[in-house]
């Protein structure tokens, strides 16, 4: 499908976000994308509560973020360079296998009783590393499976499966975890790694790839020096790092739901199921609805949002008052989210769009995870309650600085750029 400039009557012209879901392929890879998100959820719930069980400290709880962020930290890059040079949908099944046999690894290990805190921070580096792949394979993937004019559909639809992943992960794994055990939690993630291979196995959309002749470092320095020249784009991606480093708080929800509510794993799974409840009814809104006319201040608002709502649930002391605090600040992050994924795909060239969904994903997974280790050390002193204020704090300010250093981000419209062509399908 050629590219289609827009015009002031854009709006008018793009997809309605659930319609999207008209094209074949973008079916099957968003069905296999919750499956995936749900393992992974189910996942972090069993490592959290697992490595809680062996330790009982909050350091240990932080390290597992700094555990995922090396690799993603070192790799990223490599695996956006991997996503444009070789076929995507090969490297996304060779992936998904890979995350499989660790999962694997993670149920044989728990069921055998030779599970150990060095098996468990390895086995979790290896799941990031191969995840630096497999994201950005995934996003660039995602424009030959659907025409340009549905893009922003698609990306809204994206987040919805996302976070719906994410509502139902975390509570189903504390479910698992509460009543059949750790080992079978690890043992549904490696099923639904496989269940996405299979998914990817039969796309029909074959996008025609030449690899790049430049070398890898090459490649990564083009991705790198196209970011410098969007500073829109790479503000985005700015902020995104440092609203999720500030408002990290996922590795210390096992203090919360023991010592702060009173709980287990039963409540633990609730309290990461909140946030992305929240995401999914926010989700649902902006995939029902037309594009914001100026994303940036919609993503400047929310991360605002977002960090104060993390804020006042350190402070509760009410289960109630907790989930509700959580559910608002998943429903902010996703119209953040949503606009940020549309935006990138949308200012990217084809050929570009694996090393900047790369980058995106380095800025983006990076933050949590280097975020988790800070708030470790942080609740090691000061407690947990303490670190996640000061966390959310620091993320609504990170918003209204980033506002002010780079005032492109709030006046970006999306009738001013003109969108990437693709290789999709005609709806099924």
């Amino acid at each position: 499908m050629s590219a289609r400039r827009p015009t002031d009557d854009t709006s008018a012209r793009q997809e309605r976000p659930f319609r999207v879901l008209r094209y074949r392929d973008f079916r099957v890879m968003w069905g296999a994308e919750i499956l995936s998100q749900t393992g992974t959820q189910i996942q972090r719930v069993a490592v959290a509560w697992q490595v809680f069980e062996l330790t009982h400290d909050p350091f240990q709880l932080g390290l597992l973020g700094l555990v995922r962020f090396v690799p993603l930290f070192l790799f990223g890059l490599a695996g956006g360079v991997a996503a444009d040079r070789y076929d995507r949908r090969r490297t996304l099944i060779l992936t998904q296998l890979a995350l499989m046999g660790v999962a694997a690894a993670f149920a044989a290990l728990t069921a055998t009783g030779r599970i150990t805190m060095p098996w468990i921070y390895g086995l979790t580096a290896l799941s990031s590393l191969f995840t630096a792949v497999s994201a950005p394979t995934r996003q660039a993937l995602i424009p030959a499976l659907v025409p340009t004019v549905a893009m922003p559909a698609a990306m809204s639809m994206g987040v919805l499966a996302f976070q719906s992943a994410g509502m139902m992960g975390p509570a189903l794994g504390g479910a698992l975890v509460a009543s059949t055990g750790i080992a079978i939690s690890y043992a549904v993630d490696a099923i639904t790694f496989g269940l996405v291979a299979i998914s990817a196995l039969v796309l029909r959309a074959r996008p025609a790839r030449a690899a790049p002749i430049v070398s890898g470092r090459a490649a990564a320095l083009e991705g790198l020096r196209f970011l410098r020249e969007t500073p829109v784009l790479l503000g985005t991606m700015v902020l995104d790092f440092l609203a999720n480093f500030f408002g990290a708080s996922t590795t210390l929800m096992p203090i919360f739901a023991s010592e702060v509510l009173g709980g287990g794993p039963r409540t633990l799974g609730l309290l990461l199921a909140a946030p992305a409840a929240g995401a999914v009814a926010g989700a649902t809104v902006m995939a029902s609805r037309r594009p914001l006319a100026r994303p940036g201040v919609g993503i400047l608002g929310a991360i605002v949002v977002y960090g104060l709502c993390i804020a006042a649930f350190a402070l509760s002391r009410n289960m109630l008052l907790s989930l509700a605090f959580l559910a608002v600040s998943g429903a902010a992050d996703s119209v953040s989210v949503s606009q940020r994924h549309t935006l990138r795909n949308l200012v990217t060239p084809d050929r570009l769009r694996g090393r900047v969904a790369a980058a995106h994903a380095t800025f983006a997974g990076g933050g949590p995870q280097l975020g988790e280790f800070e708030a470790g050390i942080v609740a090691a002193g000061w407690g947990a309650p303490a670190a996640v204020v000061a966390g959310g704090v620091g993320a609504a300010l990170a918003a209204i600085v980033i506002a002010h250093k780079v005032p492109g981000i709030a006046r970006f419209r999306w009738e001013s750029r003109d969108p990437a062509p693709n290789g999709s399908e005609a709806p099924e």
